[in-house]
């Protein structure tokens, strides 16, 4: 592929997006979770655990975390083939770097602040919200994304139960590697962690699904073709109780179209009924890749 073919504003625009998800990330994970010896799983738990477990001074758990990355990155070369994407291959890049980095411009011997719960909140939220961002965008951080991947070709196991038993497993070891503080911040950490993805994912998805019923659809379509810029679909109904004809249209908006419309409709179609339901899984042009 040629550059001038790669550098479009789209490319470019979740080039920007990844790097955004990724540093949010490398944030979460260094000033929050290291410090704090929140082991919440993955390939930044594993790496807190081991620093503590083999306590070498240039051991660091950002130096695990870079050579964890990168060995389950030659491994997804090696075992993963074409599967193996360009995003995984640079977010998996940019987090180890970002976070090496880090440690070397913002050397950090104790949490940033006194409030455990607070540091707990950052280093749950920030990771969270990078990988809704890269999961939106059909990428990882790499990691135990890549083993993953490499077990759902080569075993037959149940990739989603065997990654959650090792980070249960990682983030219960700090019971024992540190206290009983960190093992329950880490514990609780993950719960969290399950949760605010999933809230993360669906939020950046999350579109309006209008259907409104009018006698005069021409408003609300014209309005929604030529000043939203979006498709909508019409077909005829009849009122039950009036036996009225009326016309249906059905249409999806972002949440700031949404807004725009209500007001319209309000404005010029008083008497439109109109249902109003969120939805996070919109599959076709100009929404979600199928």
């Amino acid at each position: 592929m040629a550059a001038k073919d790669w550098l479009t504003k789209k490319n470019l625009h979740e080039f920007l997006f990844l790097t955004l998800g990724i540093t949010l990330v490398s944030v979460g994970v260094y000033f929050f979770k290291f410090p704090n010896h929140f082991s919440i799983g993955g390939v930044s738990g594993l790496a807190i655990v081991l620093a503590q477990l083999v306590p070498v001074p240039w051991l660091t758990a950002s130096v695990y975390n870079g050579v964890i990355n990168i060995l389950f990155l030659f491994l997804g070369f090696f075992l993963l083939d074409k599967g193996f994407g360009f995003r995984t291959v640079y977010c998996s890049l940019l987090y180890s770097a970002e976070v090496q980095v880090f440690e070397w411009l913002f050397p950090m011997s104790a949490p940033l602040t006194e409030e455990l719960i607070l540091e707990l909140f950052f280093a749950v939220l920030l990771p969270a919200l990078g990988a809704g961002i890269l999961f939106n965008l059909d990428a990882s951080s790499g990691g135990t994304d890549i083993a993953a991947m490499i077990l759902k070709k080569y075993t037959g196991l149940d990739v989603g139960m065997a990654l959650l038993c090792s980070d249960v497993l990682i983030a219960a070891s700090a019971l024992v590697v540190f206290d009983i503080t960190a093992g329950l911040c880490s514990l609780l950490g993950l719960v969290l962690k399950s949760v605010l993805v999933d809230t993360a994912i669906e939020s950046l998805n999350r579109r309006k699904a209008f259907m409104i019923i009018t006698s005069q659809p021409e408003l609300a379509c014209g309005y929604i073709t030529q000043q939203l810029g979006r498709g909508a679909t019409l077909w005829n109904a009849t009122g039950v109780y009036t036996q009225q004809e009326h016309q249906i249209v059905l249409a999806v908006l972002s949440r700031g179209q949404a807004v725009l419309l209500r007001r319209y409709l309000k404005a010029h179609d008083p008497k439109a009924f109109m249902i109003v339901t969120n939805s996070s899984e919109i599959f076709g042009k100009g929404f979600l890749r199928a």
